[in-house]
């Protein structure tokens, strides 16, 4: 075990090295990093340690081993005015002892953007001759993740994500393919540690126009831990994650060396009954997340609010359905 801290290293430099030699667009998968789940972005996002939902598909591949029942998940908001639609679903089923497949899909878009055209083409714009709306098209990002986990031991879980991911804009579409890989370990006591290392070979976009847009590998990590308080009959979560990226973003990240970027994020959760959920975090732009949620028998209901320094403040809520039958109990 000691030397994965050395490899890791020199996978990380390898990487970083090869992206640069292959010039990456920066943000390209941008639409893919929002993160997914009301619970999860109520805490920040510091989500890749903690496990137990369908979410995990996204978060942390590893961490789909800790659900027992087949689980359905959605999601969806409407951001900065209406302007942009987020939604998100996701459907996990174990089998076995200690496998898990989940298929999770992720939509972006800003949907009826008006193309306008002269009423007369050949002729110059005048008091006479006024544009008007010839149809409506949608500049539309989507992200397919197919995931399998499986538990090696009592303390170690493995995940794997394969990624289908499609951009439309107007007339013009790109397709690309990516993978990432995850771990969850429980190192000592209750302390759960997760990596997911996400487009881990880097994912390219080919778009029909012949251009080439390149996701760049990032590495979400983080700590997690569960105290009991049994005065209150409840369960508080302290999350620490941090997205390391390799795309040279400096001044638009929290802290940078050279061209690799750390982003940390902060997470809590209390949960009072095992029935109500109060949740606060510091997102990866350093702005403050903050959620509730409600456990009912086999179905979860949680929201989120997202502020922002810039732009308007965001609200996210979604639904978990787990299907709690003997029929459908991991083996």
């Amino acid at each position: 075990m000691k030397k994965i801290p050395y490899i890791t290293a020199v996978i990380v430099l390898a990487l970083s090295t090869q992206i640069f030699a292959l010039g990456i667009a920066k943000y390209a998968g941008e639409f893919m990093s929002t993160g997914v789940g009301a619970r999860s972005l109520g805490m920040g996002g510091a989500h890749v340690a903690i496990g137990g939902d369908v979410t995990f598909g996204y978060w942390n591949p590893a961490g789909l081993t800790t659900i027992n029942y087949p689980e359905l998940t959605a999601m969806h908001s409407r951001r900065f005015g209406g302007v942009v639609n987020y939604d998100y679903a996701g459907f996990a089923m174990p089998f076995r002892k200690s496998e898990t497949l989940a298929l999770n899909i992720i939509r972006l878009a800003v949907d009826d953007i008006p193309i306008p055209v002269l009423q007369k083409e050949n002729l110059e714009m005048s008091e006479y001759n006024r544009p008007v709306v010839d149809r409506y098209v949608s500049d539309a990002e989507y992200a397919l993740f197919l995931s399998y986990a499986t538990k090696k031991s009592d303390k170690l879980s493995l995940g794997a994500n394969v990624k289908f991911v499609h951009k439309g804009a107007g007339d013009n579409s790109a397709w690309g393919v990516g993978f990432d890989i995850g771990a969850l370990w429980n190192p000592v006591d209750k302390l759960l540690a997760g990596v997911n290392f996400q487009d881990v070979t880097t994912t390219i976009l080919a778009w029909d126009t012949g251009t080439k847009e390149l996701i760049s590998p990032t590495l979400k990590a983080g700590l997690a831990y569960p105290v009991t308080i049994n005065l209150l009959a409840s369960q508080l979560w302290l999350a620490v994650d941090g997205d390391i990226r390799f795309e040279n973003r400096k001044f638009a990240s929290q802290a940078n060396i050279g061209a690799v970027s750390f982003d940390p994020r902060l997470g809590l959760e209390l949960t009072v009954r095992r029935v109500v959920a109060l949740r606060l975090g510091r997102d990866d732009l350093g702005c403050l997340a903050a959620g509730a949620g409600i456990k009912l028998p086999r179905l979860d209901l949680d929201y989120a609010f997202l502020s922002h320094d810039q732009l308007e403040s965001t609200h996210r809520i979604s639904f978990r359905l787990r299907l709690e039958e003997q029929k459908f109990l991991r083996k």
